[in-house]
């Protein structure tokens, strides 16, 4: 029997710089909030550090690796990272998690 896709986990994290913070979580919220909307999108969310209010954290999990990869092609994710980096003090931090469900 083949084995099911696994569902992948993203973290991700931008320092923003102190005079684009407000454009920053506006950008990241009009980010999420529509790939929420992509297939596999299983959740997408932006967190802003209690301990850095410059720094903005994102976590994402998707269906499978092939629907994060469809994500990543979508010319909207391709210019929100242009458009975050401009606002951001260096690259985004960005990690990836094949994880497996634990059912209880």
């Amino acid at each position: 029997m083949p084995e099911a896709p696994r569902k992948v986990v993203v973290t991700g994290s931008l320092q923003a710089r102190p005079e684009q913070v407000d454009e920053l979580l506006r950008l990241s919220l009009e980010h999420v909030r529509r790939s929420r909307t992509e297939p596999g999108c299983l959740s997408h969310a932006v967190h802003r550090d209690v301990e850095d209010p410059l720094r903005l954290v994102f976590v994402e999990e998707w269906a499978d690796r092939a629907a994060l990869l469809a994500h990543f092609a979508v010319p909207a994710s391709r210019a929100f990272v242009k458009a975050a980096a401009a606002c951001a003090t260096a690259a985004p931090q960005m990690s990836l998690y094949e994880v497996d469900e634990l059912k209880f």
